[in-house]
């Protein structure tokens, strides 16, 4: 029988890959396409809002309140807003001539400066998504040495949804580069956090670590996530096609968040 370290392990890495795993699915569309990309970058931000409030904040949010009650609530905000304000202080120290998040028309994104840009946009988003899966990495490692059942079927719930984050991270960047082996590479190590998150709740966090500051960071990392959605991906969506293009995606994104987290 496997070693409970080493299944935990093996579970939250597994999980992490499937973000490069979603990656390649960028690769089958035209990288000019600019209606895709408004879809896709719609569709992004619908994922992201998504797990952002109905899984990582609501969750967060019920499991403080059970823990500490209405303060619990309380708690959960205040963790959200401190990840907003954190991403809008460091939106504000880049400066705007160089910021990826400032939106540009369609035509300006095809000079090389630009798509240079872009790809920037596309590792701040991997970025965001490392600090999304650390967290997981360590939910995932915790629940498997305590009931293996449940880091199983956890494991495979952040897999599925680490699927279209993948895409998250490629799709600006494929598009701004051209190159798969750049845009794969960023997505899969986004997903290696996931490791790295199972890997420090081992040797660090582990005798530690409570169900409150995990809860906590939860809710942060969904403040930072709901930024840049609002402050990146969806202006950006728009401005690459048709207006209903990037709503369609962003509906899109939700709902298959929604049926894969039943």
């Amino acid at each position: 029988m496997m070693n409970p370290v080493l299944r935990a392990f093996a579970l939250a890495t597994a999980a992490g890959l499937a973000t490069g795993g979603g990656s390649c699915i960028a690769f089958f569309f035209d990288r000019s396409d600019k209606r895709f990309l408004a879809f896709a970058l719609g569709f992004s931000g619908g994922v992201m809002l998504y797990i952002s409030f109905m899984e990582l904040l609501a969750g967060a949010r019920l499991k403080l309140i059970e823990i500490d009650g209405i303060r619990g609530s309380f708690c959960a905000a205040a963790a959200f807003f401190i990840g907003i304000f954190i991403s809008m202080l460091i939106d504000r120290l880049i400066p705007e001539a160089g910021n990826p998040h400032e939106v540009r028309t369609v035509e300006e994104m095809e000079h090389p400066r630009h798509r240079d840009a872009m790809f920037r946009s596309g590792l701040l988003f991997a970025l965001a998504i490392a600090i999304h899966n650390f967290p997981e990495g360590m939910a995932v490692f915790m629940t498997s040495i305590s009931a293996p059942e449940t880091g199983f079927f956890t494991a495979a719930a952040i897999a599925i949804h680490n699927i279209p984050e993948g895409i998250t991270v490629s799709v600006p960047i494929y598009h701004a580069t051209g190159s798969r082996k750049k845009a794969f590479f960023w997505s899969f190590l986004s997903g290696l956090a996931e490791p790295l998150g199972a890997l420090c709740a081992y040797l660090v966090l582990m005798p530690f670590l409570s169900e409150t500051l995990l809860m906590l960071m939860y809710a942060g990392v969904a403040g930072v996530m709901v930024y840049i959605t609002f402050d990146e991906l969806l202006p950006l969506a728009r401005e690459y096609g048709e207006h209903h293009l990037s709503i369609y995606g962003l509906i899109a994104g939700m709902l298959l968040m929604a049926v894969f987290l039943l």
